[in-house]
């Protein structure tokens, strides 16, 4: 199934078996808190092995202490700072997930960062090469060194993080929702480029509204507490990194209603 007939498919009502991602290797960046945090751990309660992938170790240390305290499959922690890691730094992170499991089954692109809500003519330029860098290039590298162990499951998912702003430009989101809109067309690239091979699906999923800090960053005078929280928002995330969307590629989705 291809994004053209994907509509066959909503994420947003699937119901998660206690089960379902068992036996699966996942990956997860920005996976210290948020929703990367939610969905790693959400992952792990329904069977997998969890990749940690951030920036900052005390916090992976904690969301791993959080899965280890459950009957879910010991998780790994793997520091990467998008934002300056080199060519080594990825080449080893993928090198210790062949080495270690052979094999990669899912991949979600959580991390990223907002930049600043500036008019064109004033967006600072250092500012929008590192959000360019980090929500785009970044995603790219780590998915390109990763694509063997990828291709090595019989069975996987590619899922990126994209925006309502990367689908309609809105006025003053700058950088932030470029590199969205490069998202969306990286997602429908790489499904392309894979769909022939019938293994490994690519697609995309914008979470929405959310009680994130990246949400206080956009929002600053906005009721945080009126929000889902992020734990809330799982469910369409392990359908689609999960067996529910075998055969579904190239197509974006709404995590909420």
């Amino acid at each position: 199934m291809n994004a053209t007939d994907s509509h066959a498919l909503d994420p947003r009502r699937h119901v998660p078996g206690p089960g379902e991602l068992a036996g699966r290797v996942v990956a997860v960046t920005g996976a210290g808190d948020g929703i990367g945090r939610a969905v790693a751990r959400a992952c792990a309660l329904h069977g997998a092995t969890v990749i940690l992938i951030g920036r900052t170790v005390r916090k992976l240390e904690t969301v791993c202490h959080e899965i280890e305290t459950t009957d879910a499959p010991q998780p790994l922690i793997a520091p990467l700072d998008l934002e300056t890691a080199l060519a080594g730094d990825y080449d080893r992170l993928a090198d210790a997930v062949l080495e270690r499991f052979g094999r990669l089954d899912g991949l979600l692109h959580n991390a990223g960062i907002l930049g600043t809500l500036t008019p064109i003519e004033h967006y600072d330029v250092p500012t929008w090469c590192r959000v360019l860098h980090v929500n785009v290039t970044a995603a790219f590298a780590l998915t390109q060194v990763l694509l063997p162990a990828i291709r090595a499951s019989q069975d996987a998912s590619i899922l990126f993080t994209t925006s309502g702003v990367g689908r309609r430009g809105r006025a003053y989101w700058g950088a932030y929702a470029v590199s969205k809109f490069a998202i969306e067309g990286l997602t429908q690239v790489l499904a392309a480029e894979l769909e022939a091979g019938g293994r490994v699906r690519v697609n995309a999923i914008n979470p929405g509204r959310a009680r994130t800090w990246m949400r206080r960053q956009a929002y600053p005078s906005e009721n945080l507490e009126s929000l889902p929280l992020p734990e809330a928002l799982t469910a369409p995330y392990l359908c689609l990194l999960g067996p529910a969307s075998r055969g579904v590629t190239g197509a974006s989705f709404d995590c909420q209603l």
